[in-house]
């Protein structure tokens, strides 16, 4: 969950503020839904980091590579670089629709924007991601990352 904090907030501070209070939340949620604490865990932490960015003035693509390494290999780590390299909306529907497996109204509530505005996103996003792994590619730096087959719980399974 904090590689999920991480990838929505591209920043480590803000992921640990993310995490923590997510966890911190539903901690002081009903203890009727055990069962469900995992994803009302994500989703808090999902809730969190959107209000984190929400208020934040430059809607900016994270430059340069992340200052930590999450996962394992490096196809994990050109994942997470990819991810982190996108707009904060591109990045948050990428990781919503595609790693999180939200559906597009899903992600529409939780981002405030239509359903378009989350499929134009997300082709954006998965465009963004194809052409540097094109670029990565002619630089002879790694085999394209795959992203698509990337779910959280497989990039989870890359870090610590």
């Amino acid at each position: 969950m904090h590689l999920l904090s991480f990838l929505l907030t591209a920043d480590l501070t803000k992921a640990e503020e993310c995490f923590a209070s997510g966890l911190e939340d539903c901690l002081k949620g009903s203890y009727v839904f055990r069962n469900w604490a995992r994803s009302w865990a994500r989703r808090t932490i999902i809730r969190n980091a959107v209000r984190m960015l929400a208020s934040r003035a430059n809607h900016s693509a994270v430059t340069g590579a992340p200052s930590c390494r999450f996962g394992r290999t490096p196809e994990a780590n050109a994942a997470i670089a990819s991810i982190l390299g996108l707009e904060d909306f591109e990045r948050f529907v990428v990781v919503l629709s595609v790693l999180e497996r939200y559906s597009d109204q899903d992600c529409s509530v939780l981002l405030g924007c239509s359903r378009l505005d989350v499929r134009e996103a997300r082709i954006r996003a998965l465009q963004h991601v194809a052409e540097s792994d094109r670029m990565r590619a002619v630089a002879g730096s790694g085999a394209p990352t795959p992203l698509r087959s990337y779910h959280s719980e497989t990039l989870v399974a890359y870090s610590s």
